[in-house]
């Protein structure tokens, strides 16, 4: 037992000895584990020390490979845009017509956009190559521009509107199939050079207006020539007559290739530059026609009085023409009016011109036809009245400008104005007819009063003055109701005063039948004896004449003698007169004699026929004969 135990205690001292000897040796193996971890951390901040720069070195040399590495990458980026430029070049060079305006385009946009790019980096060693593309994109540029100007004149030669007016066809503009191209050269041209204003315009657009100006222009000349030619009359007095010129037709082709002109910039220009190249296309063609109009306006100064009626008609041909071409395009009113300006002021000045015409013109007569027949400046006067009132619109707009009753020359020459018309303005409406009736009354009024003088300065019988009168007033009033100037009165209410002119000469004509018509006065004294009975049945010539005294028969026989020689010489005066007569103041004249001398003689007749006897001596004319006699007067 004891000896179990023993051994049991040996091998657990043997095992404790184990245990020590190899915590000794663990021990020993620390320490220089730690002597070796001290070896290895001196070693190792010395290694820090000495590598420490190459570290720091090494960072610094990344960096620099890295910028290195992306500044060759835009360095390639850069040279790119050179990539192709020979093709680009070859192209270019080649000409839109070989390859097409569309090819054409794209690669000028290409040879931009590498010009752009090389603009950009700002390096010098782009600097050749920028200039070899920009004079390439010059070149392609001026082929452009040649092509634009080529494809223009293809379809500038003048053309004669004349046919198109009289077939009633429209005005041919730039066919479609060049429409497109004509934009799409436009539209690079413009993108590559933008304008503030015409004179900083693109060449396309200077180009446009220069083509299209001139081919406007020379399309219109011939109507320009023609206007001027027909406007001419081979007698200064001869009235113009409605339509007789050009202008018209003139009007009609301008505006007709105008609107066509329009279409055309519309579709190949921007909006913002419609008006100014429309403008400027026009230009030669409205210089000619102000040429032409200024000529036309010296001829109607010439001869005012009859031409003044051309000038109404071109300023109502001219400002509709104004009119109708701004509320189609908005554009050029102002020079139509300035255009037509000095016709215009013709026409206002012919105004009071017309009317100073019939003053001197009176006022210059020395003598008038001893047969009281009508003048000619009466039928003159009314032909131009007549005539007057065919132009209600023009003389509208400018017995408006002169105001109610300003017919003056001087008011008229005083009233020029370039404002610009509307369609407001230019209808004829209540006051415009108002007005130009006041001044046509007017006219026939100072027509008649200076008539009227110049028969109170020329003519002492009253015969003559009042036969004088009659004519003209006839004449007045025949072309009064014969033409438009009647319709015009009566839609303006206006009175017509010829009617108291009529009366008037009808009175001084009668005056002259009073001598007559005194000598079949006689004085009834009712009391000396019986009333004489009522009605001519119951009077007894026979009977009065008996219950006279010698001194009352004589008395009677000088009053007959007075009438018959009274009678007979205005008879024989107005027969004398009567082929001078207008038809219808010889039948009034008789109605109003026969009805003035045949009652009174009637009752003298009947009253003292006796103391004649019937001898015939005294009493020439029974009352059978005397209207006979005055019936023969009509």
């Amino acid at each position: 037992m004891v000896g179990t135990r023993n051994v049991v205690f040996a091998e657990e001292s043997a095992e404790v000895e184990l245990l020590r000897a190899q915590a000794e040796k663990q021990k020993d193996f620390n320490k220089r584990l730690l002597a070796t971890l001290g070896r290895v951390s001196e070693l190792g901040n010395s290694l820090k020390l000495e590598l420490g720069p190459v570290y720091n070195d090494t960072q610094s040399l990344q960096t620099v490979t890295d910028n290195a590495g992306r500044l060759l990458n835009e360095l390639q980026k850069q040279t790119r845009p050179l990539e192709g430029k020979a093709d680009e070049e070859r192209t270019i060079r080649d000409g839109p017509a070989a390859v097409g305006v569309q090819n054409y385009l794209a690669s000028l946009k290409r040879a931009e956009d590498k010009l752009s790019n090389l603009k950009s980096t700002n390096f010098r060693v782009n600097q050749e190559a920028m200039s070899e593309l920009g004079n390439l994109l010059n070149y392609g540029r001026q082929q452009l521009q040649a092509l634009f100007e080529s494809l223009l004149q293809e379809d500038a030669k003048p053309i004669e509107p004349l046919q198109f007016i009289t077939k009633q066809l429209s005005f041919p503009g730039i066919p479609q199939s060049k429409i497109s191209e004509l934009a799409a050269l436009d539209g690079f041209i413009s993108a590559t050079q933008p304008r503030t204003g015409y004179q900083e315009s693109t060449p396309s657009v200077r180009v446009y207006a220069d083509v299209r100006g001139l081919y406007l222009s020379s399309s219109l000349q011939n109507l320009a020539t023609a206007s001027i030619s027909t406007s001419k009359k081979k007698s200064l007095d001869t009235i113009y007559r409605q339509g007789t010129s050009g202008i018209g037709t003139y009007a009609n082709a301008i505006e007709g290739i105008f609107l066509a002109e329009w279409r055309n910039i519309t579709l190949i220009f921007a909006r913002d530059t419609w008006s100014t190249i429309f403008e400027h296309t026009t230009r030669l063609a409205i210089a000619e026609f102000s040429k032409t109009l200024r000529e036309l306006g010296l001829q109607i100064r010439s001869s005012i009085t009859t031409d003044c009626f051309l000038a109404y008609e071109i300023v109502g041909i001219a400002t509709l023409l104004a009119i109708r071409i701004d509320s189609q395009t908005g554009q050029l009113k102002q020079q139509l009016v300035d255009a037509v300006k000095p016709v215009r002021d013709a026409a206002k000045a012919s105004i009071g011109e017309l009317l100073d015409d019939i003053r001197r013109r009176m006022g210059a007569m020395i003598s008038i036809p001893n047969d009281g027949a009508p003048l000619p400046i009466t039928t003159e006067v009314m032909s131009r009245l007549q005539t007057l009132v065919l132009y209600p619109q023009p003389l509208s707009s400018i017995l408006t400008s002169l105001g109610d009753g300003n017919w003056s020359s001087s008011a008229s020459a005083n009233g020029s104005t370039t404002s610009l018309p509307s369609t407001k303005s230019f209808d004829v409406g209540a006051d415009g007819n108002q007005l130009l009736a006041h001044y046509v009354s007017d006219s026939i009024e100072m027509l008649l009063s200076n008539l009227e003088s110049l028969a109170k300065r020329l003519v002492r019988s009253k015969a003559v003055h009042g036969v004088f009168m009659a004519n003209n007033v006839a004449i007045v009033d025949r072309m009064i109701r014969s033409s438009d100037i009647q319709a015009l009165f009566n839609s303006t209410n206006t009175p017509n005063k010829v009617e108291s002119w009529r009366k008037k000469a009808t009175g001084t004509y009668l005056d002259a039948w009073r001598e007559p018509c005194a000598a079949l006065m006689d004085v009834q004294y009712t009391n000396r004896g019986a009333r004489p009975p009522s009605g001519s049945n119951a009077i007894d010539s026979a009977a009065i004449v008996k219950s006279l005294n010698s001194k009352d028969k004589d008395a009677l026989k000088e009053k007959f003698k007075s009438f018959n020689l009274s009678f007979d010489a205005l008879s024989a005066k107005h027969k004398e007169m009567s082929q001078s007569m207008e038809r219808e103041v010889r039948s009034q004249l008789a109605r109003d004699i026969q009805a003035m001398i045949e009652p009174l003689y009637a009752r003298f007749w009947d009253r003292y026929h006796e103391v004649d006897k019937g001898r015939g001596k005294y009493v020439r004319y029974d009352k059978g004969s005397l209207s006979a006699q005055l019936s023969s007067m009509g």
